[in-house]
């Protein structure tokens, strides 16, 4: 067996407030969009290789047994995502939460992590000098 992809799913209450997060600021394109009665129930941002989907809790609730939406609703999820240019995610980050200020880490990245819109965490990463043992 091969694994041609992984994708997380990320769930919100509303999807509308992320997608300026991820086509304005990080440039992805939005490539597949479901409507939910007068909202969107599931959205898929792509950029590259690289692709993230959102769904909402009201959507999960109406495709999952109740104990996986209940389940569903406990808590943010959290993203690692590295990148090319640090500085340049910095600067689209202007004005975005900001929960933990840029560093380098013992493992040679140099990071930096925001809260989306919808309440998830993304750290930020560039390779800068090889890891520490």
């Amino acid at each position: 067996m091969n694994v041609k992809r992984i994708t997380p799913v990320l769930l919100v209450k509303e999807i509308e407030p992320v997608i300026p997060f991820w086509v304005d600021r990080l440039g992805f394109a939005k490539t597949i969009e479901v409507p939910d009665g007068n909202k969107l129930g599931f959205v898929t941002f792509q950029k590259g290789a690289a692709e993230v989907m959102y769904q909402t809790y009201a959507s999960v609730e109406k495709d999952a047994p109740k104990e996986v939406a209940d389940t569903a609703r406990k808590g943010p999820t959290y993203l690692y995502m590295e990148v090319d240019n640090l500085d340049a995610v910095l600067v689209a980050m202007k004005e975005v939460r900001m929960v933990m200020p840029v560093r380098t880490a013992f493992y040679g990245m140099k990071e930096f992590a925001v809260q989306d819109p919808g309440g998830h965490f993304i750290t930020f990463a560039q390779q800068v000098a090889a890891p520490q043992h």
